[in-house]
């Protein structure tokens, strides 16, 4: 389920990165100042690319998975209130001792 969760953030943030560059830069009709709009680009594209590697890493039950889950996580807090509720639920659980030797165990 928190794969499902990670690819689900993954899609938005890609819906994200084109509704913004179609329209502020395709299709500007008051396109917002040069640097904010790329800057908020670069922050989706990265978004897109932690939430792709925590989908990733769960599903392959990689150590680094759990890892970027848990920075996911950590940034969905921001997202009130249903992020919030989810980012903290996914906390609680990748720091159980079972999930931690859950991933352990499938890296060695």
């Amino acid at each position: 389920m928190i794969a499902v969760w990670s690819f689900l953030n993954t899609a938005v943030a890609l819906l994200l990165v084109y509704i913004v560059v179609y329209e502020a830069y395709l299709e500007p009709e008051d396109p917002p100042p040069f640097p904010w709009g790329v800057a908020l680009i670069v922050i989706l594209v990265v978004y897109f690319g932690l939430a792709a590697t925590a989908g990733i890493g769960l599903l392959m039950r990689k150590e680094w998975g759990r890892i970027s889950a848990i920075i996911h996580a950590a940034l969905s807090l921001l997202n009130i209130p249903i992020g919030t509720v989810i980012g903290a639920l996914i906390l609680v659980y990748m720091f159980r001792p079972q999930t931690k030797e859950y991933f352990k165990a499938a890296t060695e």
